[in-house]
């Protein structure tokens, strides 16, 4: 036997033991990792986990295809010598394929796939039952392979129709009302002729319902009137709380079996598949000792067969400690003993993960484990900042070289961005803000004025109309980046950049600590929707008009005009030497120290504001370039013509005036995709603005009367 023949004989003994094996690890894997991705926001969490939601579909298929093609041939060995064991192993297959609770989609447009899967639900179904009856002349193992067939089919039936109910068609066909045919017109019409041919003086009036009406009016209150109410006298910490709980519900209503287990039928099913399985176990061990099977095939199976109980118990526990479970049991009025056992058992009023929780551990990785598990969604904000992109551009060869294979996006996002952690500050000032417009907005005009305010209205609230032509003369995108580029100018140059960042030593001064907050805050949001414009331009689709184009001349413009004023150059300094014969220098670029970043990126905000700006760039430069740099620099120059303290404050605000815009005019299916990529503070804020009444909901009334024929005397 030659070299290769003896690998091709050990992959053909070994194939299809290790691909079952695998493809149980790869369920075990998604069912722990799939919810990091509601949680975390990063690409070492997202790539492993695409990977294996493909791999796992790909290893199930090419198994039952292997056992479906080995029955009826001569000449087989290892599992292969046992047709009885091999259609045994099949249904655990369907199982698989079933995947775990926590992912049913990766992306949202999986959904969209449900019929996909339903055919391949018939075919793999078909092939199981083709394996099956090809050994059953063996009889040995047949009556666990029934009852695990049943396991699979179950499985598989619960995925592809929690697919079904998250695509977009059915999932808008859900969120609607029951038809309402209304009165009965035809019959109304044909009394009103024959009183009006009778010549009895008759007309048809409108006569409201009172029960209906009250019926209707407590809902439109509820649903209008008390959940804006309810937001209204929430703390900001609360309001965040629970919009964080419902978008945890979108995701799994979109991404996981929950829609499909969370029902009294899906108990059942559940129910029986564990039940099902248990008695597989069984049989095979009683069957299995009439046969002698290779012992490494026998522990396979074992494995197989405690591995989907395993899953079971697991999908279970995530189940009982779920939110539709603790919303489930505090929705009864009246609880049952029962009820009450179980809601003291599962801890329902518990602070759920609190954010302490693992502070006390002494093990960094147990730690890390439950800072994550806290999460419903990431808490972190991405930051890109142009004046930082510019500063430390890569080789012309290397950009041309990643451009040519599509991964500049991806690398930017690697080099480029920053996270941060979502703050207590930040999120009190979005409140704040809201909540203030949202008291304001007492009727339809002003709602809506508010709605599609993006940094005006704060600007004549606030009497700063020096600044508005900023914002009212420019469209979306254009404003977003001239006063992201105008804050960074400020912020790297104004006074208030000396201030410590130690809290103690800034509570003697509450002034410049206030100062200081608005200022940091301010940056944040600044480089935040930046980031949202360039590298997530989905999500600003609808409002971004031409800012790629915008973003990519006023960079060019920049880095023309540090290389002119020998900006980065002198900035550099010993590190030349390095980026020559480094490939890691070539594809990070300069590495620079903090302090040495910071001074680099002040002198480069410094030579932009020191440049005239007496005549408008347009009178100079025309209109062929979208490079907005010097408009950007002239704000800058009337921001600071306001007092220090103030200015930051206005500033602020204006973001998030910004914020609110952007949130509101993003598509709805932006936002739900969103949320298994850890999701989004525009997300957030878009279903916050949608509870405080801010949104642009379109409201269908309902009438209250019903007409009634009347004969007048």
């Amino acid at each position: 036997m030659t070299k290769f023949e003896h690998w091709k004989h050990l992959w053909a003994t070994w194939d299809l033991r290790l691909v079952v094996l695998g493809s149980l690890f790869l369920q075990i894997l998604l069912i722990f990792s799939a919810p990091l991705r509601k949680r975390v926001s990063r690409v070492w969490i997202s790539i492993p986990i695409w990977l294996a939601y493909l791999l796992a579909d790909m290893a199930t298929t090419f198994a039952v295809g292997l056992i479906s093609k080995s029955q009826g041939q001569t000449d087989k060995f290892g599992p292969f010598a046992y047709p009885d064991l091999l259609a045994f192993w099949a249904p655990f297959l369907l199982v698989h394929l079933g995947g775990p609770d926590t992912i049913t989609a990766f992306a949202l447009e999986d959904n969209e796939l449900w019929l996909r899967h339903l055919l391949g639900l018939v075919f793999q179904c078909g092939a199981v039952i083709y394996a099956f009856f090809q050994s059953f002349p063996y009889k040995t193992l047949w009556p666990p392979t029934v009852l695990m067939f049943f396991a699979g089919l179950i499985k598989y039936a619960e995925r592809t129709r929690a697919l079904y109910l998250a695509s977009s068609r059915r999932f808008k066909e859900s969120l609607l009302t029951e038809p309402d045919p209304g009165p009965n017109y035809a019959k109304l019409m044909d009394e009103y002729t024959s009183k009006i041919e009778a010549r009895l003086p008759t007309k048809i009036e409108m006569i409201p319902e009172p029960s209906r009406a009250n019926r209707i009016g407590n809902k439109e209150d509820w649903l209008r009137n008390n959940t804006r109410d309810f937001f209204l006298k929430r703390t900001s910490r609360d309001a965040f709380k629970v919009v964080e709980v419902e978008l945890n519900f979108f995701y799994e209503v979109l991404y996981t079996k929950a829609t499909v287990v969370q029902k009294e039928i899906g108990y059942i099913f559940r129910f029986l598949s564990f039940s099902l399985n248990c008695a597989a176990i069984a049989l095979f061990k009683y069957y299995v000792k009439k046969k002698e099977f290779a012992m490494i095939d026998i522990g396979i199976s074992y494995t197989l067969l405690l591995g989907a109980i395993a899953l079971d118990l697991v999908a279970f526990t995530m189940v009982l400690y779920s939110d539709w479970t603790a919303v489930t049991l505090t929705s009864y009025e009246h609880p049952n003993w029962f009820i009450r056992i179980l809601k003291r058992l599962l801890r329902v009023n518990r602070v759920r993960w609190p954010k302490e929780a693992g502070k006390e551990s002494r093990c960094f990785l147990f730690e890390k484990i439950m800072q994550i598990v806290r999460l419903r969604w990431s808490e972190s904000l991405s930051k890109f900042n142009l004046i930082n992109y510019c500063l430390h551009p890569r080789s012309k060869w290397w950009e041309t070289t990643i451009d040519f294979f599509g991964l500049t996006n991806m690398l930017d996002g690697m080099k480029y961005v920053k996270t941060e952690d979502f703050n207590d500050d930040l999120r009190d000032l979005i409140f704040e803000e809201l909540k203030m417009k949202s008291e304001l907005a007492d009727d339809l005009e002003t709602a809506k004025e508010i709605f599609s305010a993006r940094g005006d209205w704060i600007l004549r609230f606030e009497s700063c109309t020096d600044l508005l032509r900023w914002v009212n003369e420019v469209d979306f995108d254009e404003s977003l980046i001239m006063w992201h580029i105008a804050t960074e100018l400020c912020y790297s140059t104004n006074e208030g950049s000396k201030c410590t960042n130690d809290r103690n030593t800034n509570a003697g001064n509450p002034s410049v600590a206030h100062e200081k907050n608005f200022r940091e805050l301010s940056k944040l949001l600044s480089d935040y929707m930046l980031y949202l414009l360039i590298l997530q331009a989905t999500m600003l689709s609808t409002v971004a008009g031409i800012g790629q184009i915008r973003f990519r001349d006023t960079s060019a413009e920049a880095k023309k005009f540090f290389l002119g004023r020998k900006i980065r150059k002198s900035g550099v300094g010993s590190n030349c030497c390095l980026k020559i014969f480094s490939f890691w220098k070539c594809f990070y670029g300069d590495e620079l120290e903090k302090g040495q970043e910071n001074e680099l990126q002040k002198r480069a905000c410094e030579s932009i504001l020191a440049v005239n700006t007496a005549v408008e760039p347009v009178a100079v430069k025309g209109d062929r370039s979208k490079s907005i740099l010097f408009d950007a620099c002239m704000l800058a120059k009337d921001m600071k013509k306001l007092e220090s303290k103030r200015m930051w404050e206005i500033v602020s605000k204006v973001w998030v005036e910004l914020l609110s815009y952007a949130a509101s005019h993003c598509r709805a299916n932006t936002h739900a995709a969103q949320l298994s990529k850890g999701g989004q503070l525009l997300t957030l804020v878009w279903l916050l603005m949608a509870h405080l009444g801010l949104g642009n909901q379109f409201q269908i009334s309902e009438g209250h009367a019903r007409a009634k024929l009347i004969v007048r005397k």
